[in-house]
């Protein structure tokens, strides 16, 4: 009888304040501006999954790759927050990481000879990124202060 609980324990995501949390934070998602957010959050990611071919800068390999893989997270984070912001909401700070490491990423990454327009599109593509997850950040946090 020892190894029986002595009270009846409940799993902590069916919580109900959990629960309605969640909620929430799946309104704020499904709301104009939360679906805004991530819309513009998914089609950056794709833009620079696919940038290495349209400014013509695949020939630095590290930098093509690299790019491929940040936008293709992007693109996948960016769909979970659209899809699942109520379970998804505590990864959302990467989305500014990916941004401020596009913007550093042709300095960073060799060969350090990027052209001017690979620099301009990753910088300019960093910083809607950055502004995306702040957006993204700040939408789960508006959603708490309104209860």
């Amino acid at each position: 009888m020892a190894d029986r609980p002595t009270r009846p324990t409940m799993d902590m995501g069916q919580h109900p304040d959990i629960a309605a949390l969640r909620a929430q934070y799946d309104l704020a998602a499904q709301s104009p501006s939360g679906q805004s957010v991530s819309g513009l959050a998914f089609l950056s990611g794709l833009y620079l999954a696919i940038s290495p071919w349209v400014v013509g800068f695949f020939r630095h390999t590290t930098l093509t790759v690299n790019n491929l893989i940040t936008g293709i997270a992007l693109v996948l984070l960016a769909a979970g927050i659209a899809a699942a912001y109520g379970r998804i909401h505590g990864v959302a700070w990467v989305i500014p990481i990916i941004g401020v490491w596009t913007i550093i990423a042709p300095w960073v990454l060799p060969p350090h000879g990027a052209s001017a327009g690979t620099i301009i599109s990753n910088v300019i593509t960093g910083v809607v990124i950055t502004a995306c997850g702040l957006a993204c950040i700040m939408l789960g946090t508006r959603s708490t202060q309104r209860r």
